[in-house]
């Protein structure tokens, strides 16, 4: 038996089929993997997501800290509740891991990682706190639904309170809120619209009871991966892991090289390969030819040598075609090759994003 977040025994109730995840026990589906997607594109779906980390960040080093911690910048968030995407990189500049920080307030600030790397990260923010004046407090007593889809907002809103409702109506895209016992944050990992909502596990039950009372749809860990996939967001552990650097990882926007003077972890290793530059970028994929793209599968080039490997493929639902993310040696462009079962199946390469907010968005690379 794994991990098990409030929401276990409704998922099971749900009929949803468990699956380890992790080492969490949790919802892949509830009965159709592609109902769910759908949900989430056209109407309003939520997720359990308590299996990820919540961590609180205090002290007066606390943003001194961070900003030596993580690649992109906290200096940058200047009001209370505006978020950052950011990169845990470790000194060779690889990808410890990826995450959201929300500033709470004076020297406050809350970090969501992923479930599978939280016992690795909390360790490495521990072990890089030595010198700084903070306190680091992991929050396992909160739970995280979130809700996705262009119907989100308001099928939200008529759950909540008048204030938290009235708050969701002014929160600004990558920012959150703090109404009562809710931190509502508009950011999501869909390619659609949608809230996070952080609230203390006891009250996740009776809030996803309320959610499913005003249509939201269940939605398990197999759509969220397609979801996520067709808008072209990387998945720790396959697209991106402590040997690549972000620069090999279409996250070279994650990184602030500004201002010159701030010394971050991975700086001097992500410059010089900068400088050196890079051999392997991260593309996208499609194929319409029949057949499903998946991870590891190998892709050549047409006009150039060298090998690229899928790192994350999907039967697209949205698009009714296969789509993948993949590492490919930089000269790498228009078409490709995949091995399939020994078979070279044409494929276009694509910039690596498919989908936003329910549209086609495929561009050549």
């Amino acid at each position: 038996m794994g991990n098990r977040t409030p929401l276990f025994d409704t998922h099971q109730a749900l009929g949803a089929k468990i699956v380890d995840f992790g080492g969490w026990d949790m919802p892949l589906h509830y009965g159709s993997q592609i109902d769910e997607h759908h949900v989430v594109r056209q109407q309003a779906g939520m997720f359990d997501v308590s299996h990820m980390a919540v961590v609180d960040i205090s002290g007066s080093d606390a943003q001194s800290y961070l900003e030596y911690l993580l690649g992109n910048d906290v200096g940058r968030l200047k009001a209370a509740g505006k978020a950052l995407y950011s990169l845990m990189l470790n000194p060779d500049g690889g990808v410890i891991d990826d995450l959201i920080v929300y500033l709470l307030g004076d020297n406050r600030y809350r970090l969501v990682v992923n479930c599978g790397t939280a016992a690795k990260d909390l360790a490495w923010m521990q072990q890089q706190a030595a010198g700084f004046a903070v306190a680091i407090t992991p929050r396992p007593d909160l739970a995280i639904i979130a809700v996705q889809g262009p119907q989100a907002m308001a099928r939200v809103k008529s759950v909540a309170s008048a204030d938290a409702a009235a708050a969701i109506d002014g929160l600004q895209n990558f920012s959150a809120t703090t109404v009562g016992s809710w931190f509502i944050a508009r950011t999501g990992y869909t390619g659609e619209d949608g809230l996070e909502l952080i609230v203390p596990g006891t009250e996740a039950v009776a809030l996803w009871q309320q959610l499913l009372d005003a249509g939201v749809k269940p939605v398990g860990l197999g759509a969220r991966d397609t979801l996520r996939l067709e808008a072209g967001m990387n998945l720790y552990g396959n697209d991106m892991d402590e040997s690549v650097s972000p620069l090999e990882a279409n996250l070279g926007w994650t990184i602030a090289w500004e201002p010159t003077e701030r010394n971050f972890i991975g700086r001097a290793a992500l410059q010089a390969q900068r400088d050196a530059g890079v051999s392997q970028k991260l593309v996208g994929l499609v194929m319409e030819a029949k057949g499903v793209l998946r991870a590891h599968q190998q892709v050549s080039s047409t006009t150039a040598s060298g090998t690229g490997e899928i790192t994350s493929g999907t039967f697209s639902p949205t698009l009714g075609f296969s789509i993948a993310l993949a590492r490919v040696p930089v000269e790498f462009s228009g078409a490709a090759l995949v091995d399939i079962r020994g078979k070279a199946v044409p494929v276009n390469i694509v910039k690596p994003c498919f989908v936003r907010h329910g549209q086609a968005v495929i561009n050549q690379n």
